[in-house]
């Protein structure tokens, strides 16, 4: 059974020293001794646990950089980006998808996430062309997942019209559409997919947003769902909440608490326009709050109340979303940095017993691993042995330790160059703060960026 030996380990309970952790041929932690007695297969100076990266459009990664010019309107918005996502995905063939997944996956294991739930909407050929394999787009996402050993929940999307008035899908929001027969037809096929991956794999429901599926089409999403996680885009832009208030009779946040039994298996993404009653009640729920700082702040998302979430007993996680930009302290910065720009503070999110990075990286950690329903987020027995390895002799850290690393490493503007290690249920996939495939992923996302060009 391999043994990983820590210095420095944040367990559930806090932190402890010199811990040596066992992993089991089943990729969990096994059993926890303190003290090195013989042999370690491992040494690292620091472990903490890895989260999952709750939100990603593995796609959108080839987009990074190409939409940041403003267009003919006065004011660019998230709605003129949409425009030119559609654009260049319409461009996108299966070799494609897989290699920038492949790409992807790889940074965000190098960045210290163990694994993603992937919000997958891209199945169709141009036009909404149906593959003869209705999974065909899934299982290019389950392959960059093996290729690059991350774990994986996969989310296959629904989405059936193109707003609340049921208005018909257009240009390239066709390659998303499915009825909700079809999608059903899609989800069993992805589910042979995803039992094709990993073993750690799983796999859930994605309704895309109130606009994006009918009443009627989000219940059958649900019940389609099992025991699986549903994740969903939740009141992100005031255009959005003011079309489903006008379409729907209540707001968002409102009329899906009021009409479904919103608990532990969902995962609301963004939720940037919420009003205090709709934070408070969410939070009661104890679904988890999908935030994707990063990216809301590069569409003008909003800055989500994680303030009053938090002080409701609220869970969130982090993800990457748009992937523009792959960097999990980084996103945990922008998520503290935005409540101290609006309520003119410091440490906001910081509690009586944790600094701003220990609460932060903690709570995104378990929230995360809730919303992929995934057996991870905390250093214990029984748990996937999601793990983030770390030096702290380097300049960044200089040796700290405790609080004060993870402070370092969330606002220190380095946490990266700290990672040197990641596991994801056991897979030892990063080493020397490189993934075994990076050079071989690297070419072929390059051959796609050559083959797609730069202009959209």
């Amino acid at each position: 059974m391999p043994r990983l030996h820590a210095r420095h380990a944040l367990l559930p309970d806090g932190w402890h020293e010199d811990i040596v952790l066992h992993i089991g041929d089943d990729g969990r932690i096994a059993k926890i001794d303190t003290g090195l007695d013989g042999h370690a297969d491992w040494s690292v100076p620091m472990i903490l646990p890895a989260p999952v990266n709750l939100h990603s459009h593995a796609f959108q990664r080839a987009m990074a950089g190409l939409t940041e010019m403003r267009g003919p309107d006065p004011r660019d918005t998230f709605w003129t980006w949409r425009q030119l996502m559609f654009r260049f995905l319409d461009r996108l063939t299966p070799d494609h998808v897989e290699a920038i997944a492949a790409q992807v996956f790889v940074e965000m294991l190098e960045a210290g996430y163990a694994a993603v739930a992937e919000f997958h909407y891209l199945h169709h050929d141009r036009g909404g062309r149906p593959y003869a394999n209705p999974a065909e787009m899934a299982e290019r996402i389950v392959a960059a997942a093996q290729d690059t050993g991350i774990g994986l929940t996969l989310l296959p999307v629904l989405y059936t019209q193109g707003g609340c008035d049921g208005r018909p899908l257009q240009g390239g929001q066709q390659r998303f559409g499915t009825g909700a027969d079809d999608f059903a037809l899609l989800h069993e096929a992805s589910q042979r997919a995803v039992t094709r991956g990993h073993r750690d794999a799983r796999l859930g429901v994605a309704p895309h947003s109130l606009r994006a599926v009918s009443p009627s089409d989000l219940a059958a999403a649900v019940a389609l769902a099992g025991d699986g996680p549903i994740h969903m885009h939740l009141a992100e832009q005031v255009a959005e909440v003011d079309e489903v208030s006008a379409a729907l009779g209540a707001r968002p946040t409102e009329w899906l608490l009021g009409n479904h039994d919103v608990g532990a298996r969902w995962c609301l993404i963004h939720a940037t326009q919420m009003i205090p009653s709709e934070t408070r009640a969410l939070a009661r729920t104890g679904a988890v709050a999908g935030l994707c700082p990063i990216t809301e702040a590069n569409l003008g998302d909003g800055i989500f109340d994680a303030t009053g979430f938090l002080a409701n007993e609220g869970r969130f996680g982090v993800g990457s979303d748009s992937n523009i930009h792959i960097a999990l302290f980084e996103e945990l910065a922008q998520l503290e940095y935005s409540q101290r720009l609006r309520d003119r503070g410091r440490a906001i999110l910081a509690s009586p017993t944790q600094s701003a990075g220990r609460r932060l990286f903690t709570a995104a950690a378990t929230g995360s691993a809730q919303a992929a329903g995934r057996a991870s987020g905390q250093i214990a027995v029984g748990m996937q042995a999601d793990l983030v390895g770390l030096g702290t002799d380097s300049v960044w850290l200089c040796g700290r330790t405790g609080d004060r690393a993870l402070d370092t490493l969330v606002f220190g503007g380095h946490g990266r160059d700290c990672i040197t290690d990641v596991w994801s249920a056991g897979r030892h996939v990063v080493s020397n703060g490189r993934h075994a495939r990076r050079e071989a992923v690297a070419s072929k996302f390059k051959a796609v960026m050559d083959d797609l060009g730069s202009s959209i």
